[in-house]
């Protein structure tokens, strides 16, 4: 089958969720691109018949079948499209199973659109084909936004980065946007076209690590029943990404030294040893040097991870940005519900700007997110903000949180609606005038703690 022009650039998305599908569609076609999509296996094996795509998006898991057999279809048949695949949160095996069966990248539950955008302009190479196809500031040319010079130095440092194949470490607190950032320096580098492998050190278990990292051979351990590849194999002549590399323990920083000393890596399970190639970026939000200090750390594998320092601004340095970047995410996520952006009031502005946001631009989305769902559609008010520095503060000094913020707030909150729903027996129309809110913004909170009530 013939391919088709350059300047006609058509994708297909596999996914039986309906709602996933459509917001898929709705921003790749905003990237100006064609779209077709599938409600699973059989019917997009059909479609890959039939037209000619140059690039699929297919979910792993389906009523009808896995993306894998997709993946392995396009093998199979030899047609010349790169698939990438959407694999549940935290399912490694997944993804590795996918980039080894030909998958180009694989993206997690829940899709993030700025990683999805970075990924399609990889694969179709839309920053060199010189079309003029309409895309979000946000997350196409700069997937890190603003204006202050904070962020413009970042922005500087990554093109050279880009250039270089040399490790980077990326410091920054929690939020600040590493990983996007580690995803942009290999999107803007000569490895683009390869996978991009990104790993939580901190979420694999101690006795599984070895083999996630590296691989196993078959019979090497209790139900390894098939050869796998690790995170080395799998991110071979692209990038891997160590998020939360201070959570490595000891003895998988000495093996990690090794592989990155060596450029091999050896299953678990095998005698032999494989080459890879792969470039190292990590990141953390604690204090590496501090790490080594205290004989948490290897000092000769932070010297090897810390050849350049790329250091992400918090959100509190970054001026009026804020605004930009308010803007940009609220109208993402009123695309993604299908309503009119908006307008922020200038209260709202003003507490926005005056708020400190801890948790950096992931708490910021999450502080908008929650007052889409709290406005009346028209406007975004503080009060649908629902901002509470107070309690941030005390949190900060110590004020008997006990555990992470987010946990210690929605205990706060939780006790207080209790509270109230105790007083008026369980009436929430009357315990929201007894917590001076709407009774819309008490019924968005007890859903959101999984509190139950009565009208």
């Amino acid at each position: 089958m013939a391919r088709k022009p350059r300047n006609a650039r058509r994708v297909l998305v596999v996914d039986d969720e309906v709602d996933l599908a459509e917001l898929l569609e709705l921003t790749l076609i905003k990237m100006g691109l064609d779209v077709d999509t599938a409600g699973g296996v059989a019917e997009a094996r059909g479609m890959l018949a039939r037209t000619a795509y140059d690039l699929v998006l297919t979910d792993m898991r389906m009523q009808d079948g896995e993306g894998l057999e997709i993946v392995q279809h396009i093998q199979d048949k030899r047609l010349d499209v790169p698939v990438a695949v959407i694999t549940a949160y935290g399912s490694t095996q997944n993804a590795v199973a996918a980039l080894k069966a030909g998958a180009f990248d694989y993206l997690a539950k829940p899709v993030s659109l700025e990683q999805l955008r970075t990924l399609v302009k990889s694969a179709l190479r839309l920053e060199d084909s010189g079309e003029s196809a309409p895309v979000e500031v946000a997350s196409a040319d700069r997937p890190l936004l603003g204006e202050s010079a904070a962020i413009r130095q970042v922005l500087e440092l990554v093109e050279k980065l880009a250039r270089s194949q040399a490790p980077v470490y990326i410091t920054g607190e929690s939020g600040s946007g590493k990983e996007r950032a580690a995803r942009l320096i290999h999107a803007r580098s000569n490895r683009a076209e390869q996978p991009f492998v990104a790993v939580n050190c901190g979420a694999i278990p101690e006795n599984l690590m070895e083999s996630e990292f590296f691989g196993y051979k078959k019979g090497a351990f209790t139900g390894a029943d098939q050869d796998r590849d690790g995170f080395f194999q799998a991110a071979t002549g692209g990038t891997l990404f160590l998020d939360e590399v201070a959570d490595l323990p000891l003895a998988m920083q000495v093996k990690l030294l090794r592989a990155i000393q060596e450029r091999k890596v050896r299953k678990v399970g095998s005698t032999a040893e494989d080459s890879v190639d792969v470039r190292l970026i990590s990141a953390t939000h604690q204090n590496l040097a501090r790490c080594v200090e205290a004989g948490k750390f290897r000092q000769d594998l932070y010297y090897r991870l810390n050849v350049i320092e790329l250091k992400m601004p918090p959100l509190r340095e970054m001026g009026d940005d804020i605004v930009l970047i308010a803007r940009q995410v609220l109208a993402r996520l009123a695309q993604q519900n299908g309503m009119t952006m908006p307008e922020v009031s200038s209260d709202a502005l003003r507490a926005l700007r005056q708020y400190a946001f801890p948790g950096n631009v992931r708490e910021l989305e999450n502080t908008l997110e929650r007052a889409l769902a709290l406005s009346d559609g028209l406007s975004i008010t503080a009060e649908d903000l629902q901002l509470q520095p107070q309690a941030f503060e005390g949190e900060a000094e110590g004020g008997g949180a006990g555990g992470p913020l987010q946990d210690y707030l929605d205990k706060v909150e939780r006790n207080a609606i209790l509270d109230a729903l105790e007083k008026t027996n369980g009436n929430r129309t009357q315990a929201a005038k007894l917590l001076g809110v709407t009774f819309r913004s008490l019924r968005y909170r007890m859903d959101r703690l999984s509190l139950a009530g009565k009208d």
